[in-house]
């Protein structure tokens, strides 16, 4: 990619053209299987430029620092996976830059955070694939839940993403709690990874087994294996893989023996 030098608040056209300046037509074919875009599969319909996610960052930290909410609706609206991507790592930098420790409880932070998260559940079917969803959650809807907020009960707004017809905001509801399990909070992690424990989609199972395997190893071993003993005999078995990664492998085996 070219070096990016750029000074001012860029439009959603401008990063867009820059973007598709650069695309990469090998790359992107590798892209599109890997991120399954057949006919049948997960990602049917996406559309990649063939750009690796450090220069999509790149791009986001050139030209999108100061970029409105509204541009970024834009870029939300895009057929490229990865202007969706910048929108949304967009979004991320702007709710990072509220939620610092001297802005937690400032009322106009508070207001903008709001509406970051506002904007970020009202396009949540735009992030349509797993990549989009495990850069961005954590980080907006994870971090927020860690946050004073004026849009009412957080759980309601957890169990609404969770309850969704739609793939990616269920993987929404999950994943975000590696935010508040890093922070020592196991609460929402558990909750959401016994209501998702019977998914049908195998996403849905490495997801839950992922946050779990994190709740584990940043908060409690034990906790996690009491989780295993509830639930053991109703678990896909790649979800259990997941969760006891950091387990020893004596332990894996007798856990693995008994799912």
């Amino acid at each position: 990619m070219q070096t990016i030098t750029y000074h001012g608040e860029a439009t959603a056209k401008e990063i867009i053209d820059f973007m598709v300046a650069q695309r990469n037509e090998n790359q992107r074919e590798i892209l599109m299987k890997f991120f399954k875009t057949g006919p049948s599969d997960y990602g049917h319909g996406d559309d990649f430029l063939g750009l690796k996610v450090p220069e999509t960052r790149e791009v986001v930290k050139a030209f999108a620092a100061d970029i409105s909410l509204d541009e970024v609706q834009k870029l939300l609206a895009s057929r490229w996976h990865e202007v969706r991507l910048a929108g949304l790592l967009a979004m991320v930098a702007k709710f990072g830059k509220l939620a610092t420790k001297r802005l937690e409880n400032d009322e106009n932070a508070i207001k903008k955070r709001d509406e970051i998260l506002t904007t970020y559940l009202t396009y949540a079917d735009r992030a349509n694939n797993w990549d989009l969803v495990d850069l961005s959650a954590p980080k907006i809807l994870g971090h927020w839940l860690l946050l004073p907020t004026h849009l009412g009960d957080k759980q309601q707004v957890m169990d609404d993403l969770a309850t969704s017809d739609n793939l990616w905001r269920q993987r929404m509801s999950i994943v975000s709690t590696w935010k508040t399990t890093q922070q020592g909070d196991p609460s929402w992690c558990l909750r959401y990874a016994e209501f998702h424990l019977q998914h049908p989609h195998d996403l849905m199972h490495k997801a839950v087994g992922w946050m779990l395997r994190e709740m584990g190893k940043r908060i409690s071993m034990d906790l996690l294996r009491d989780f295993l003993r509830q639930h053991i005999h109703e678990m896909p078995r790649t979800t259990l893989r997941y969760a006891i990664e950091k387990m020893d492998e004596r332990e894996r085996k007798e856990w693995m023996g008994k799912g």
